[in-house]
């Protein structure tokens, strides 16, 4: 579904969106990983990854702007730190629609069971 500007959901939307975008490139989801054991320097961020520290940077930018992360100033290092209230709000939307699945399954397996007991009595009368 899409909001209309004037929805009242509509800048909740537009978060998801850009949370979705920042979370869609492998390299920012690993970032992201990296930083769920603390804060950590731009430097030891790149590190696992071969490419240079600008490049890097702008997957920082992205998740920043997303407000995944935050970033500080002490002294000459910059360390980044994970920010979750983003994540919370991709989780608690998809919270609905994992209802929808579960519930879904439930009337599935009902489904099969009732199968399964019509399968059995006519494999009884034979």
């Amino acid at each position: 579904m899409v909001y209309q500007a004037s929805h009242p959901q509509s800048s909740r939307t537009d978060r998801l969106s850009i949370t979705f975008g920042a979370l869609a490139d492998p390299t920012r989801r690993a970032i992201l990983a990296s930083l769920m054991t603390g804060p950590a320097a731009v430097k030891d961020l790149a590190a696992p990854f071969q490419m240079s520290l600008p490049a890097i940077s702008k997957h920082l930018k992205v998740l920043e702007h997303a407000g995944l992360i935050s970033r500080s100033r002490e002294a000459q290092w910059r360390p980044c730190a994970l920010q979750a209230g983003p994540l919370k709000e991709v989780a608690d939307w998809m919270e609905h629609y994992r209802r929808f699945f579960e519930e879904s399954l439930d009337r599935l397996a009902e489904y099969l069971q009732e199968l399964q007991k019509k399968e059995k009595k006519n494999t009884r009368r034979k």
